[in-house]
């Protein structure tokens, strides 16, 4: 399936692997709908290719989202693929994490997955057919020491995608995981292209990884995909 004239909504479009993504699809000929909380971040990827339309706005507020769908219904009068990319983690012991810590992060990686692909929804069930990806980790099946905050929130966002997988299956509607391992990017604390994460996955192999689970035959869909850097253990 090409990706030409398809519309797609990417949430953490600003930088990391969502801006990867975002550049990729409208290279490939998609209309990007990309949103995040730095309008200027936006505002840069958006001047950088004409398929990319930029939408500022934070995945925890209701009705950004609902903003964000709705311009791309106007601008393309349909929605076929919300990619729910937007996260962030904190990794401490139980005993260091505070209540906004957690509060905050659980409205971002988790209540955002939920409000985007709550908007969205109305819209590919009376189409008939779309597809919901939910970026989420290989720690979304598995924990570590100082990861208790983080992995209850790609947790729980597998069993989301796993409730969601199960209530439109049967309206036509695909839901994709990725769950990602090792990624070279601003996610981690000593930053992109620190000499420790020479050899872990690039954006771009993140963003290729996305293209190929979105771009099946209408009748494949691709339930999960792993995808890890060779030198990580799994």
């Amino acid at each position: 399936m090409t990706m030409q004239n398809k519309t797609v909504i990417i949430s953490g479009a600003s930088r990391g692997i969502g801006r990867a993504t975002a550049l990729l699809l409208a290279q490939q000929g998609a209309h990007v709908i990309a949103t995040a909380r730095s309008a200027a971040d936006l505002a840069t990827l958006e001047a950088e290719h004409a398929g990319i339309v930029a939408v500022p706005g934070d995945v925890a507020n209701e009705a950004d989202m609902a903003a964000v769908v709705q311009t791309a219904l106007d601008r393309f009068g349909r929605i076929d693929v919300v990619i729910n990319n937007a996260g962030y983690g904190v990794f401490k012991n139980v005993e260091e994490i505070t209540a906004t810590e957690w509060d905050d992060l659980m409205a971002t990686n988790v209540k955002g997955t939920f409000l985007l692909t709550k908007a969205a929804l109305p819209t590919l069930k009376a189409q008939g057919s779309g597809h919901v990806v939910i970026v989420a980790s290989d720690v979304a099946k598995r924990t570590f020491a100082g990861g208790s905050l983080y992995t209850a929130s790609k947790y729980a966002q597998e069993a989301f995608m796993g409730a969601l997988r199960k209530e439109v299956r049967p309206m036509g509607i695909k839901v994709s995981g990725i769950y990602t391992g090792l990624v070279d990017s601003h996610f981690h604390a000593k930053g992109h292209g620190h000499e420790t994460s020479t050899h872990y996955l690039k954006e771009q192999d993140v963003a290729e990884s996305m293209l190929f689970i979105i771009s099946r035959p209408a009748h494949v869909v691709i339930d999960e995909f792993m995808v890890h850097p060779l030198e990580q253990d799994y």
